[in-house]
């Protein structure tokens, strides 16, 4: 192009109506950005126009969007400075001397003399039981409800809770750290339902004795007989 066309514009039509063609296309600029961000607006909110004087006699148009809606707090349940209590939960019953124990009181082991026996020996066997609660309290160490089992093979084949005379109850008074102790010897035969049968003699072999009181057990005695 011919920069010396827009000096003869100028010219011939003057500086005034010059500018005031550059001031109509930078206005229809910015009239088509105000629509395209009018378009992408969302909600019913409409971009509005506000004319701004300018230097040279000029107008300037502003687009002003909208504004994005700020929602208001949620209201707290609970207002502040008002802390919520719950209802206080009642203290346990205090225990007193001579109750009956519970699991938590108590420990039981069992312990045996050897681990091989030979020949016509009797395996022997301390079963053990010591409070470690609070307070001193009973319980029924009589063979039934304190047993020792003897298995082999993971089957249970002699306890003293078989064949027992009478009703077998034993209630004792243990002392907090005192331990009950019993002496108990297997005679090298299985046990059953049938006390009246002559029972037979156990074989040579590996065994585990386990003594047991309601939920609580002792550790395993592995011993042999030879």
């Amino acid at each position: 192009m011919d920069p010396d066309t827009f000096r003869g514009d100028v010219g011939v039509e003057g500086g005034d109506v010059y500018w005031r063609r550059r001031v109509s296309v930078l206005t229809g600029m910015l009239v088509v950005v105000a629509v395209v961000a009018w378009g992408c607006a969302s909600g019913s909110d409409k971009p509005t126009t506000t004319p701004k004087a300018g230097s040279g006699g000029t107008d300037a148009m502003v687009v002003s969007l909208p504004s994005p809606k700020v929602s208001p707090p949620a209201a707290s349940p609970h207002p502040s400075g008002s802390p919520t209590h719950g209802s206080p939960s009642p203290s346990p019953a205090a225990r007193k001397n001579g109750e009956p124990c519970v699991a938590n009181d108590l420990v039981v082991s069992l312990r045996a003399s050897q681990e091989i026996y030979k020949g016509d020996q009797i395996p022997g066997f301390l079963l053990t039981v010591v409070n470690i609660g609070q307070i001193a309290c009973t319980a029924d160490l009589g063979p039934r409800a304190l047993e020792m089992r003897v298995s082999t093979g993971g089957q249970r084949i002699w306890s003293t809770a078989d064949c027992v005379a009478g009703e077998g109850i034993d209630r004792q008074l243990l002392h907090r750290g005192v331990p009950f102790v019993r002496s108990i010897q297997w005679p090298r035969y299985l046990s059953g339902n049938d006390c009246a049968a002559d029972p037979p003699t156990a074989r040579k072999g590996k065994y585990v004795a386990l003594a047991r009181f309601g939920t609580l057990k002792s550790s395993r005695n592995v011993f042999q007989l030879k």
